[in-house]
């Protein structure tokens, strides 16, 4: 042993603490293993063990969208909102959808009193194509669903082009 392989890894030139780690044998293990993870945990909108800080626990709405000749149709389900809790924004090129969900319950019994406060906000951005008319935009909110019609112009309808698939 000489008295360069006492010396730390980063007073050494030949030996950096990344290429170390790369080089250690569970490290592949331990990407693949992560990566399990991420990937079983997607479609929750959490993160194990509560890592993502803000998302853990967030109110996020599931949003179906369909689109047709004449219109695209946006539903949101809300369950536990109002229409005055939601709003909804229009541009040229998105669609946001915000809200806020506040709930307050209070249990009182002779021998104890209990409330619970949750709050939570959520927005959601969908990208939309031109050629909408945002003069007829329609928006209906029934049974905690939030249904959003966005009719299309006669010139976005009339633009639309079928492309043949040639086989190569």
């Amino acid at each position: 042993m000489t008295i360069k392989d006492l010396l730390p890894s980063v007073w050494r030139k030949d030996i950096s603490p990344e290429k170390r780690e790369y080089d250690h044998p569970f490290y592949s293990l331990q990407q693949d293993l992560n990566r399990l993870f991420d990937d079983f945990f997607r479609g929750f909108d959490a993160t194990p063990y509560g890592t993502s800080g803000d998302r853990f626990g967030a109110f996020s709405p599931s949003i179906d969208v369909k689109e047709d000749d004449k219109e695209i149709n946006v539903k949101a389900e809300l369950p536990g909102l109002d229409e005055k809790d939601v709003e909804v924004l229009l541009t040229d090129n998105s669609l946001t959808i915000k809200g806020e969900k506040k709930e307050d319950k209070e249990d009182k019994g002779k021998n104890y009193y209990r409330m619970e406060r949750s709050y939570g906000s959520f927005r959601r951005v969908i990208a939309l194509p031109q050629g909408l008319d945002p003069d007829k935009a329609k928006a209906d909110f029934k049974n905690g669903v939030l249904s959003i019609s966005l009719p299309k112009t006669e010139k976005a309808s009339q633009n639309a082009r079928k492309i043949s698939i040639k086989k190569s």
